[in-house]
């Protein structure tokens, strides 16, 4: 039998970027670029009329913004858009994440592994379901405004760190890993944790380089937890969220300090999932919580084994609540996650677990 053509129509001002990615697309077999839009007015009426499987979208266009577009195409007949972006909108991306938009990518650029980056978040997106959202009421923000973030100059960090985390907090320590759909579930997730949960919290979501920074502050706009980019060499402290960059594997030393380790050039994830989750398992033993979210492939499957195995707890996201049932499910087939959680029920795990080991 053969699989359905995925139809894709590309939104950008740019006609040079629209090329760029017709080009791309139009040497794969099984996809069709069925038309083009330059600004998101546009998009949203050849949404309505090409009915595609899929939209690429820059965000900054002129007249109707992308952000605008995603929300008009997911109030009127929702389609899976994927944000095609270059890293200084890596925070308004993942805004438009937030409003509808299925996951961001990096605009791509000549190298292979850039091109095969782009294809395959479109081959895997287009078969998402999405639903159609409630149009919000005029005059009413979609989203809260984030706070602007002032990150600490990074040569202070370490130090910084190192002189708060003393005297305060839990034993325990909380690693999440995810992948598509991740995003989504961590501005819903993060955003429950007060601003006295006293334990730290690591991050290791799958994500294009450059764009963790933009993540970092998007989410540090909607916590009451302190958010931040790790820092190689640093010290991991109580109530704070730290968010891995792709550019490195971040890993917990046994002094319980960020510590990066080269990616390897064979490496299929950045970050690995695995090396977060496997180094706090050394770190923290059975003082670990490992959560592993939706997303594509089994990264993380061996990291939430490592905490298992040491006696630490292990939860999931459950199928019903996954974009992606695809990490989680490799490990809840594994036989070593304890619990499986819909999204709207882990924030409360966690605080339940934070305050067992106060």
């Amino acid at each position: 039998m053969t699989a359905a053509l995925i139809r894709v129509l590309l939104v950008d001002d740019s006609r040079l970027a629209r090329e760029m990615l017709r080009e791309i697309l139009q040497q794969e077999a099984g996809i069709e670029v069925v038309g083009e839009a330059v600004n998101g007015r546009e998009a949203v009426e050849k949404a309505r009329l090409l009915k595609p499987n899929l939209i690429t979208l820059d965000l900054e266009m002129p007249g109707m913004s992308g952000m605008d577009a995603i929300t008009a195409i997911m109030c009127e007949k929702a389609v899976p858009i994927l944000v095609v972006s270059g890293v200084t909108d890596a925070q308004k991306a993942y805004e438009a994440v937030r409003r509808g938009a299925l996951d961001v990518v990096s605009k791509p650029d000549a190298s292979p592994a850039s091109m095969r980056e782009f294809v395959s978040k479109v081959r895997m997106l287009a078969g998402v379901p999405v639903i159609t959202h409630i149009r919000p009421i005029a005059g009413l923000p979609v989203t809260p405004s984030p706070q602007q973030v002032v990150p600490a100059p990074v040569s202070a960090i370490p130090a910084i760190a190192a002189a708060s985390c003393h005297g305060h907090g839990s034993k325990r320590v909380f690693a999440i890993a995810c992948s598509t759909g991740g995003p989504q579930v961590l501005a819903s997730l993060l955003p429950q944790l007060p601003a006295d949960f006293p334990c730290p919290v690591l991050v290791a979501q799958h994500i294009s380089e450059g764009f963790a920074s933009g993540m970092a502050n998007w989410l540090a706009g909607l916590c009451r937890l302190p958010v931040r980019l790790a820092v190689n060499g640093e010290a991991v402290c109580p109530g704070t969220i730290y968010i891995s960059p792709a550019e490195h594997h971040c890993t917990v030393s046994v002094s319980r300090r960020i510590a990066f380790v080269e990616r390897g050039e064979h490496d299929l994830y950045r970050p690995s999932c695995d090396r977060l989750l496997e180094s706090v398992a050394e770190a923290y033993r059975a003082d670990a919580v490992g959560i592993i979210l939706t997303g594509m492939g089994r990264d993380g499957t061996l990291g939430i084994a490592r905490i298992h195995g040491y006696g630490g707890v292990t939860l999931a996201q459950d199928a019903a609540t996954s974009l992606i049932f695809g990490m989680n499910r490799c490990a809840i087939e594994a036989g070593t996650v304890q619990s499986v959680l819909p999204d709207t029920a882990i924030a409360a795990e966690m605080l339940k677990l934070a305050g067992a080991a106060v």
